[in-house]
């Protein structure tokens, strides 16, 4: 089993190989013959569904090594949570990462939403900027008001650090692997512009 610093720090590794366009692979045919007798994921990531970002490739990690869970604005719902509570059971991964990403669409339609609330929206999509509203509706009620794009990099920290969190206190099986086994939940952001991950919550010093 891999520690949750040490699969912290390869998919750092991974991330700095991916930006320099160092990709190692992982993917081939004998490590895809070789998972079916079972998998040993290093991290769980909990993130965006958004198509330019993939874990697996801007981690450059191959089939097997990464569980992940992907839902517009990385939000937390009880189907997140069991699937992340799942992995730590039954894989013992150690590392959880809530990954977002800049300019995050999940995030401008709840901003959109507070600013101009509107009855058009389908409850499902209502249900996605219900969960995230807590994190960004005290962005907008700064007494020296933020900036369109400052704004938008403030919510998407905001809703990263809230999604994080909830993994951390939301869930009696993930406490407890926090208190005894060293599951390690962080908040990263992933640049669209320059490929960078960014981890920024959680991360433990040293």
């Amino acid at each position: 089993m891999i520690s949750a610093r040490n699969a912290l720090a390869a998919l750092r590794d991974g991330n700095a190989r991916f930006v320099e366009d160092l990709r190692s692979g992982g993917s081939g045919a004998g490590r895809r013959r070789a998972l079916p007798r079972g998998q040993d994921p290093l991290a769980i990531v909990l993130g965006c569904s958004d198509a330019r970002v993939p874990a697996e490739i801007v981690f450059d990690q191959g089939l097997g090594d990464l569980f992940v869970i992907r839902v517009a604005g990385n939000i937390v719902a009880p189907s997140q949570v069991g699937s992340v509570e799942f992995a730590a059971e039954t894989f013992g991964t150690r590392l959880v990462v809530v990954l977002g990403h800049s300019d995050c669409g999940a995030i401008h339609a709840t901003l959109e939403q507070l600013r101009r609330p509107s009855q058009d929206q389908s409850r499902n999509l209502r249900s996605i900027v219900n969960r995230i509203r807590p994190a960004v509706e005290g962005l907008l009620d700064r007494e020296e008001p933020l900036g369109p794009e400052e704004l938008v990099r403030h919510a998407v920290r905001a809703n990263i650090r809230m999604s994080a969190n909830q993994l951390r206190h939301g869930s009696e099986v993930l406490e407890q692997a926090i208190e005894r086994d060293g599951l390690l939940v962080v908040g990263a952001e992933y640049s669209l512009d320059s490929g960078v991950v960014a981890f920024f919550d959680g991360v433990p010093a040293g």
